[in-house]
C-alpha cells in the first residue's frame, strides 16, 4: 500500500463547493495533485494559493486533458454541470458532480448515458446522506424495523437567501424552480431512505410565486406521489421565508410510516439558537453576492454542508468529500447517490414542476423529451 499511486484531482469551479472540496483535498494523503478551472480568474487563483494547489486554468477542458488528473469535481453554477460533465466521461475520469446532472431533462439523460458508455464511477452530491441522524434511520429501515413503507411525508422550509444566490448569475431561469434546485435535497433523501420499493407512478403537484416571481422562480411546490405499491408520500417544498428567518438556510420535517412502524424525523434544527446583539451574516454567501440582510437569531447547524471550527469545515459535507477520496482511492462502497439516482431525481422533481403547470396528475416515467416539451410550451 506504501507505493500505491497518488491520485491527480481536477475540480471544476472554485466558489463555496469547490472551495470547501478543495480544502479537503489538500489534506488527503491519496491526492498528489490537485489543479484548478474556473472562470473568475481572480476566485481561481486565490483558491490555487489558499489550498496550495499545483495549476490553475479558466479553461476547464485544459484541466480534464492533463495526464495528471484521475478524478474530476464538478463544482460549477447549478445550471452548468453539462459541458464539464460530458469531457471528463469523455476522458474516463471518476466523478463527484454537484447536482442536478442538468437543468434540462434531455441533458441530464444526455449525460447519464456518457458516463453508463465510458464505464467511469460518478457520483452526485447529496451531501445531507451522510449525517448520522439519516443514516441511522436508513439502516433501521433498510432491516425492516417499520415494515413495508404506506406513507410518508417531507417538508422543507428556507429562507429566500438561498434562491437568491442561485438565480443571480443566469436570466435563463425557468427551470431554476425551488424542486430542481433544493428540494431535490429532500427528494433524494426520501426515496433513499424508503430503499428500492418507492417506484412513483404519478405526481399531482401545485405551485405558487408570488413572492419570488421578481426572480423568475417559484416561492413554493407542494405535491403527492403515488408509488407502485399503492404507498403515497407528500412532497413540500418553500425557499421563499423572510430572509431574516433564523434558519441558516433550511429545516426539514420527514415521517415514514410503515405496517409495523413509524419513523419522525424533526430536522429543524431549533434544538440550538443563538441569539445576540451581534448581526449574523448570510451563511450562503458567495463571491460577488451581496445579500443585505441582519439577522439576530440563528438556527445553528441549519447550514447543509457543516460549520466552521478551528478555520476548518466539520460536517455533512466534510464526509461525503473525505468518503469520496475513500471510494476512488480504496474502492470503498459508500452511501453516495449515483448518476442514475441524480437523473432519477431531477426527472421527478421536473415532473412536478409540469404537473404543477397543467394543473394535473401525471403518469410516471415519462420520457425526459415529453416532460420537457411540457414545460416549454
Amino acid at each position: 500500500m506504501a507505493n500505491r499511486k497518488q491520485l491527480g484531482l481536477a475540480i471544476v469551479g472554485c466558489g463555496v463547493v469547490g472551495r470547501i472540496r478543495g480544502a479537503l483535498a489538500k489534506d488527503f494523503p491519496g491526492i498528489g495533485w490537485i489543479g484548478l478551472a474556473d472562470i473568475n480568474e481572480r476566485l481561481g487563483r486565490q483558491l490555487k494559493e489558499d489550498i496550495g494547489a499545483d495549476f490553475f486554468t479558466t479553461d476547464f477542458n485544459e484541466l480534464i486533458a492533463r495526464p495528471e488528473v484521475d478524478a474530476v469535481i464538478v463544482a460549477t453554477s447549478t445550471w452548468s454541470h453539462v459541458e464539464p460533465t460530458l469531457a471528463a466521461a469523455d476522458a474516463g475520469h471518476m466523478m463527484m458532480i454537484e447536482k442536478p446532472l442538468a437543468t434540462d431533462a434531455r441533458e441530464s439523460a444526455q449525460v447519464l448515458a456518457a458516463i453508463e458508455a465510458a464505464g467511469v464511477d460518478a457520483v452526485v452530491g447529496y451531501t445531507q446522506r451522510f449525517r448520522r441522524r439519516f443514516l441511522v434511520v436508513k439502516e433501521r429501515i433498510r432491516t425492516g424495523q417499520i415494515g413495508d413503507v404506506t406513507a410518508a411525508v417531507t417538508r422543507a422550509f428556507m429562507n429566500r437567501m438561498a434562491p437568491t444566490g442561485e438565480v443571480r448569475l443566469t436570466q435563463d431561469r425557468r427551470f431554476l424552480t425551488p424542486m430542481v434546485v433544493s428540494g431535490t435535497h429532500s427528494l433524494d433523501m426520501c426515496l433513499w431512505l424508503m430503499g428500492d420499493a418507492a417506484r412513483p407512478v404519478s405526481i399531482f403537484a401545485r405551485s405558487t410565486e408570488k413572492v419570488m416571481s421578481e426572480l423568475g422562480t417559484k416561492d413554493a411546490t407542494f405535491g403527492v406521489f403515488t408509488m407502485e405499491d399503492g404507498a403515497i408520500w407528500s412532497m413540500n417544498i418553500c425557499w421563499a421565508l423572510p430572509r431574516e428567518w433564523p434558519g441558516a438556510v433550511y429545516g426539514l420535517e420527514i415521517g415514514i410510516v410503515g405496517t409495523k412502524g413509524v419513523i419522525d424525523i424533526e430536522d429543524t434544527h431549533r434544538d440550538v439558537i443563538l441569539a445576540t446583539e451581534m448581526p449574523q451574516g448570510p451563511a450562503y454567501n458567495p463571491d460577488g453576492l451581496t445579500i443585505d440582510v441582519e439577522r439576530n437569531v440563528d438556527f445553528l447547524t441549519s447550514f447543509p454542508p457543516g460549520d466552521v471550527h478551528g478555520g476548518e469545515l466539520w460536517g455533512p459535507m466534510r464526509e461525503e468529500t473525505n468518503t469520496w477520496f475513500q471510494r476512488i482511492y480504496n474502492k470503498k462502497e459508500t452511501p453516495h447517490a449515483t448518476a442514475a439516482e441524480g437523473h432519477r431525481n431531477l426527472m421527478l422533481t421536473m415532473a412536478m414542476d409540469l404537473s404543477a403547470k397543467t394543473g394535473r396528475e401525471l403518469e410516471l416515467p415519462i420520457s425526459p423529451e415529453a416532460l420537457m416539451a411540457g414545460l416549454e410550451a
